[in-house]
């Protein structure tokens, strides 16, 4: 009799797992059709890749309910993980390719992360905050992603032994372009950086690197939390 109530619990246990890991699925194709496809971004490599990350794994444990939900989640040290919208419009920005090399600036929970290991050789994402650059490593090796290298460091200057990159993700607010990243994109390459003050207007600005010379674009009014820096006089 015990024996039967065991595995009739265990099976209760498994069960309800997949219900939950279905629920979960459907949440996400929703948003993505939604919400991410609806609002304009078109390339469906960056539409599949948005399907197949699991959101909810790179959130806290008490958030769950807001995976797929299209708004920024509170995960921390006063960070948030990205709107997926968002993190969808830069990805696409930056036209991953399979062969890029991508830099990304703001490790945070390690989303962007994985959903741009879904599309390129290879992620170097460099975190500030050491809880948060340990937490995405833990998360992205959860679901395992061998193409992201995670770095504690300030990423103002970038990770020049990586450098040249194709492509470069920036995930917080700076009051202006780092130098570094600008050195370190690659010819013909591309950089999404939102750029502007916690107080004020923030712009998610493209820049692209041609002859040696850099063009830039205002793509559209954003929120993003701001850029921290090791050195608290560093004037950001």
């Amino acid at each position: 009799m015990k024996a039967l109530l065991s595995y009739t619990l265990g099976l209760v246990c498994i069960w309800g797992t997949i219900a939950e890991a279905d629920a979960l699925k459907e949440a996400r194709m929703r948003l993505v059709a939604d919400t991410i496809e609806a609002r304009g971004v078109g390339d469906p490599d960056v539409l599949d890749a948005m399907r197949r990350v699991e959101r909810h794994l790179f959130i806290p444990e008490n958030q769950v309910a807001h995976a797929y939900e299209d708004r920024p989640v509170p995960i921390g040290h006063g960070q948030t993980i990205s709107q997926p919208y968002i993190v969808a419009l830069m990805t696409e920005i930056v036209k991953p390719q399979s062969d890029f090399r991508v830099l990304e600036i703001g490790a945070g929970s390690g989303y962007q992360a994985a959903v741009l290991a879904e599309l390129v050789d290879h992620v170097y994402t460099v975190e500030i905050v050491p809880p948060l650059a340990e937490w995405a490593k833990e998360r992205l090796d959860l679901a395992g992603y061998t193409n992201v290298t995670v770095r504690h460091a300030d990423g103002f200057y970038g990770w020049e032994e990586h450098a040249p990159f194709d492509a470069i993700v920036v995930t917080a607010a700076a009051p202006h372009i780092p130098p570094p990243l600008l050195e370190q994109l690659r010819e013909g390459g591309r950089m999404i950086i939102p750029v502007g003050s916690r107080f004020r207007t923030q712009q998610l600005v493209l820049v692209e690197k041609k002859d040696g010379s850099f063009n830039t674009r205002n793509i559209m009014p954003v929120r993003f939390v701001p850029f921290t820096r090791e050195d608290p006089d560093s004037g950001w």
